[in-house]
């Protein structure tokens, strides 16, 4: 309601809402949930198992009665809800992929077509294969509340600011600022489509005087504005209380750097868009715990068998708790970690921890026009704009100009490519010029994983 309220409304009204704390304005079902998500990481292992088993049968029992492809998932493999005496006996069940949701989306569905309550989103084609799907449309309230109780291990607390360089359009404002405020949930809105030397000048200055705040950030954005302050001599915000960033996968060497520019703590947090798994560093180490009433997390081998060793790596595997409209059961993320115990030395948590999460969220750029980067992952779209789009590809041997190379799909007509070509271009806001290509297949690397930008002009900084 409040991003679809017109300008001149949401200044005085905005002005207004500012005065309240931002939990109250965010209703009971946030306060009662963020609660829930602060107790439950302190939970012990026992009660944990009981809430994972409470949960799957609640999960299986849903898909197997309302979704005719889990019923008939389900019969295929002889599983029964009936069967989960322990939480090991899901393994009973085969995964499934993102291949599985492209092919069985509309059958996975627990309600009829069109039925209220519900969200067609996307995950934004993370990994060049755009992937939609089904969710509950109240589900913000208790993922926000995860959200806030994995940021609190930085120190966060809502009625802080939150200087945010995380993919959103901003249009600029008073001398050429690209800014925006959301007094609702104290966040400023800052352009990472916009990352020249000038912008991040104008972005420094002004995080320096919205007081105390945190930075959320894209791990690739935070290391763009940090070395743009160590190569310029010029100081970081000494207002800055943390880093929180999420996203894209996180290189030692950027944490180091972006840690000694800011003079804070990075904090990393772990997540995706079908809402699965999530997990987020500790306060006392940089390993990731797994939040356990958020879902079930599985980490597996190569031929499907539990990880339980320390420093064996495996993939992420998850059933979640939050999407009743389309039920994920054993969805293989395509994401991979290092498992490291199921208990924390240093904070006491007993649930599992992992690390070194290595996933298709690679750091990729589009080069503009001015040399400055644009992160891949600031152009995710999460609506229909690659409605009719199979996969598809950046590629870009000229700064400032880019072709997006895309597998259609049935129906893919002009109107897709003036729909992508508009979207994009909004985004993009002139500093790289799209054009659209279309193509039978795009290639992968060696080991199968599809690349988001072919990037062949040499950037700036390298």
């Amino acid at each position: 309601m409040w991003d679809s309220l017109p300008g001149p409304v949401k200044g005085p009204l905005g002005r207004l809402l500012g005065c309240v704390p931002p939990p109250y304005l965010m209703g009971r079902r946030f306060r009662r949930n963020l609660r829930g998500a602060m107790e439950s990481q302190w939970w012990t292992r026992e009660r944990i198992r009981a809430y994972h088993l409470e949960q799957l049968r609640r999960t299986c029992a849903l898909a197997g009665r309302r979704s005719p492809f889990y019923e008939r998932h389900f019969r295929a493999a002889g599983f029964s809800v009936r069967d989960l005496q322990a939480v090991e006996d899901l393994a009973r069940l085969p995964t499934i992929d993102k291949q599985t949701i492209a092919d069985h989306r509309e059958n996975m569905r627990t309600v009829a077509p069109g039925s209220p309550g519900v969200d067609e989103v996307s995950t934004g084609g993370t990994s060049a294969m755009p992937l939609r799907f089904y969710i509950d449309a109240d589900r913000s309230p208790r993922e926000y509340a995860y959200l806030v109780a994995c940021w609190a291990r930085a120190g966060y607390v809502p009625t802080v600011p939150l200087a945010v360089f995380r993919g959103r359009v901003v249009s600029p404002v008073r001398r050429g600022l690209h800014h925006e405020y959301d007094p609702i949930l104290r966040r400023h809105f800052y352009s990472s489509f916009h990352m020249s030397d000038e912008d991040m000048s104008r972005y420094v200055a002004h995080v320096s005087a919205i007081g105390p705040c945190f930075l959320h950030v894209y791990p690739s954005t935070v290391a763009t504005l940090a070395r743009f302050l160590r190569e310029r001599g010029v100081p970081a915000p000494r207002n800055v209380l943390g880093v929180i960033a999420e996203s894209e996968v996180v290189y030692p060497e950027q944490r180091r750097m972006v840690e000694e520019v800011f003079g804070c703590r990075y904090f990393s947090c772990y997540g995706h868009s079908e809402k699965l798994v999530l997990a987020a560093e500790c306060e006392r180490t940089t390993d990731y715990h797994v939040f356990p009433t958020y879902g079930y997390f599985e980490l597996l081998d190569p031929a499907g068998r539990p990880v339980t060793t320390a420093g064996q790596r495996g993939e992420i595997v998850g059933t979640g708790f939050i999407n009743t409209v389309m039920p994920f059961i054993r969805y293989r993320t395509g994401d991979y970690a290092t498992y490291v115990s199921d208990r924390c030395e240093a904070c006491g948590r007993q649930h599992p921890i992992i690390r070194d999460i290595r996933s298709h969220r690679i750091q990729e750029f589009l080069i503009a026009s001015d040399g400055s980067e644009i992160p891949w992952t600031a152009l995710n779209m999460h609506d229909d704009t690659f409605e009719h789009v199979r996969q598809f590809q950046f590629r870009q041997d000229t700064p400032g100009r880019a072709t997006l190379r895309v597998v259609p799909a049935q129906g893919f007509g002009e109107e897709d490519r003036r729909r992508i070509l508009g979207n994009l271009g909004r985004k993009l806001d002139d500093r790289v010029v799209l054009s659209i290509e279309t193509t039978d297949a795009i290639s992968v690397t060696p080991r199968g994983k599809a690349i988001y930008v072919d990037q062949r002009v040499r950037a700036i900084h390298d």
